[in-house]
């Protein structure tokens, strides 16, 4: 298995932002988006990010593949030819599935901010007293 490195840093990055905005562990959202039977917007945000993690892992993937079919010791023939082509087509894809899906799912996460935290009854301005009702004056 290839070892993770500067490629997965897309997904972490929008893990990160993820985090941040709902105020909890990735692992702990996905529970939640998968616990809940409606379409919500957490559930397109962790799949959006499942979905960057499949992509930089196809690239990580290929690129060893790539690595072991071009190395010098190998003799080059057309079935390896086959290979390194198919190799870089994998690798051209899942960049442009990367980029794209780090693209919009980044656009969506700068457009959401978290929310303040709701304050406590006691901590609330007190409420305005209703006016006195208007007294009527007779001369």
């Amino acid at each position: 298995m290839p070892q993770p490195d500067a490629a997965h840093a897309v997904s972490d990055i929008i893990a990160q932002r993820i985090e941040a905005l709902y105020g909890q562990p990735l692992a702990e959202l996905e529970v939640l988006a998968d616990s809940t039977p409606d379409a919500t917007l957490l559930g397109a945000l962790t799949g959006s990010h499942s979905d960057l993690v499949l992509a930089e892992r196809t690239i990580a993937f290929q690129l060893e593949r790539l690595r072991e079919l071009t190395t010098p010791e190998r003799e080059m023939g057309r079935f390896a030819a086959g290979h390194i082509l198919d190799c870089a087509r994998r690798i051209a894809e899942s960049v442009a599935i990367r980029d794209a899906c780090a693209r919009h799912t980044g656009a969506v996460l700068a457009g959401l901010r978290r929310a303040p935290a709701p304050e406590s009854e006691s901590a609330m301005p007190p409420t305005p007293a209703a006016p006195a009702p208007a007294t009527s004056r007779t001369r």
